[in-house]
C-alpha cells in the first residue's frame, strides 16, 4: 500500500508517519512538504518538496498510484488573521484532495479535523465553521473520506509539536494523561492510536461512518 502524508512534521503527522513505517503492509510513504524532514530517513519513506500547496497540479504525477492519503496538516487559530487560517486550513486541504483523488480511483482520505468542529457551519466559532465547511466538502467529494475529530491527542514516542505554546502545554498536563485515561478514555487519544487508526481505515472501503470521534478512532486502533 502507497501512502501520501501531509503534515509529517507536525505532532500528529510524526505519530502517524511512525505508524506507517512500522506497518508491514505499508510499502511506501511519500510525504509532501515545503522543507525537508528533520531527522526522518526510511527505506519506504520518500519527500517530495513543493512550496505551494494553493496549486499541486505541478506534482500531481508524483501522486498518483496511492492508496491512501493521511492529512494531517494544520495550524492553530491562536494569532492567524481569518483569511490565512482560512487558506491553510481549507484551500490547501481541498487542492490536495482534489489532486490526490483524480489520479487515484478508489483512494481513502483520512483529514484530521478537531472536537468542536461545526458541521452545520452556522455556529460563533470561525474556526469551528471552517472546519466544518473542509470537512463537508471532503465528504462530498468521489473517493472514501473520513474526518478525525480527536479531542485530547497525547504524544507517546518523542513527538513534538511545532507550536511552542503547545509544546509547553504537553509538558505542563504530561502527568494527567494516565489519570484522564483511566477516568475519561473516550475523550483522551494518543498519536501512536490515531496512526494506526489511519491505518485501519483503509480496511473500512468507504464504509461509515466517516466522521470519527476519539472513541471511534480508539475503537479503530485497537
Amino acid at each position: 500500500m502507497k501512502v501520501i502524508l501531509f503534515g509529517a512534521s507536525g505532532m500528529v503527522g510524526q505519530g502517524v508517519l511512525r505508524a506507517c513505517l512500522e506497518d508491514p503492509g505499508v510499502t511506501e510513504v511519500l510525504a509532501v512538504a515545503r522543507r525537508p524532514l528533520d531527522g526522518a530517513a526510511a527505506p519506504k519513506l520518500r519527500e517530495l518538496l513543493h512550496a505551494d500547496f494553493t496549486d499541486l497540479t505541478p506534482i500531481a504525477g508524483e501522486l498518483a498510484g496511492a492508496d491512501a492519503c493521511f492529512y494531517c496538516l494544520g495550524v492553530s487559530a491562536a494569532g492567524r488573521d481569518a483569511a490565512e487560517y482560512e487558506t491553510i486550513t481549507y484551500t490547501y486541504t481541498l487542492e490536495a484532495a482534489r489532486v490526490v483523488a483524480a489520479g487515484n480511483p478508489g483512494l481513502t482520505f483520512v483529514y484530521v479535523s478537531g472536537e468542536g468542529t461545526d458541521s452545520s457551519e452556522a455556529g460563533r466559532s470561525a474556526w469551528a465553521r471552517v472546519k466544518g465547511r473542509t470537512e463537508n466538502a471532503l465528504l462530498a467529494m468521489d473517493m472514501h473520506a473520513y474526518a478525525f475529530r480527536p479531542g485530547w491527542i497525547q504524544p507517546v514516542h518523542g513527538e513534538t509539536s511545532r507550536t511552542r505554546w503547545y509544546r509547553v502545554m504537553y509538558r505542563l498536563t504530561s502527568w494527567l494523561y494516565p489519570v484522564v485515561r483511566r477516568v475519561a478514555p473516550r475523550y483522551v487519544t494518543s498519536t501512536e492510536q490515531v496512526g494506526r487508526a489511519m491505518l485501519a481505515t483503509t480496511r473500512l472501503k468507504g464504509a461509515g461512518p466517516h466522521v470519527l470521534r476519539t472513541a471511534d478512532i480508539n475503537r479503530l486502533a485497537a
